[in-house]
């Protein structure tokens, strides 16, 4: 995907991420025209290099004519290695928090002033949620996240609170004192709740996931319906679960590549 950009003070590569970056959970299939206008470039220049997206696997085009985001792009980025470890040592206790709770079980990471879900255990008689793996919501409005935000640098919490805090349904805490007050009870205890704030009729408590350093790297979350569950009755199995992700991912931190591979398959 060489060549001449033709616009001055935009390169090729800045022209492929802006087109790569026009997708969004709510934006997952977009036309040329639609992508031009997200991107504010030429539909000539986009139609050039999303035909060369696909036919290295970045995007792919549908039988109507739109595009989406290809194979390629999630191969690669399953290669993120913190990610990937953490998510192989994190699905046994997933799957083991579900079978308790018949929950919808998440695992979440930071980024940026978002939480960003890297895996997800489900079940059909779950309560319908909005996230999805790889998908990004706000940290201030889910369980996952105000653990995220409650351990994140101060400049973070900062930038949150001065993009201001959007309200996701009439429950969601969009007064700065407020939140101030929930993050410093999820440092204090250990464990987040979030009643109807992302969406209405459910319930979720978040814990954090620990590094070896125990630095907050991760956080793992069940989302239940909101009626009749009583959401405290959950956390010690959040907890639990919580726990014993960190400790093992602090044991395999001491243990040589191949022994991490050998327990990380078990």
């Amino acid at each position: 995907m060489a060549g001449n950009s033709g616009e001055p003070g935009r390169s090729v590569t800045s022209k492929v991420l802006a087109i790569l970056g026009a997708f969004s959970v709510t934006h997952s299939e977009l036309t040329l025209a639609q992508i031009a206008r997200r991107t504010a470039l030429p539909v000539p220049t986009v139609h050039r290099l999303a035909r060369e997206l696909v036919a290295w696997g970045g995007l792919e085009r549908l039988s109507d004519g739109t595009y989406r985001i290809g194979l390629r792009l999630w191969e690669i980025g399953s290669l993120a290695p913190q990610q990937r470890r953490i998510r192989q040592v994190a699905i046994p206790f997933m799957e083991d928090l579900y079978e308790a709770t018949h929950g919808n079980v998440q695992l979440a990471v930071r980024e940026g002033t978002e939480a960003l879900y890297i895996e997800k255990i489900s079940g059909r008689y779950a309560v319908p949620i909005v996230s999805r793996v790889g998908g990004r919501l706000p940290l201030h409005a889910t369980g996952v996240g105000k653990v995220l935000l409650a351990f994140a640098p101060q400049e973070v919490i900062d930038e949150v609170l001065t993009a201001g805090l959007a309200r996701l349904t009439p429950k969601t805490i969009v007064m700065p004192g407020k939140l101030l007050r929930a993050l410093a009870d999820v440092r204090r205890t250990g464990l987040a709740f979030c009643y109807e704030e992302m969406t209405l009729g459910s319930v979720s408590v978040a814990t954090p996931v620990h590094g070896p350093d125990r630095s907050v790297i991760a956080a793992l979350s069940i989302v239940v319906h909101s009626f009749p569950a009583d959401a405290q009755r959950f956390a010690p199995a959040v907890r639990t679960a919580g726990l014993g992700i960190s400790r093992q991912l602090a044991r395999l931190d001491a243990c040589t590549p191949e022994t991490f591979v050998r327990q990380a398959a078990r």
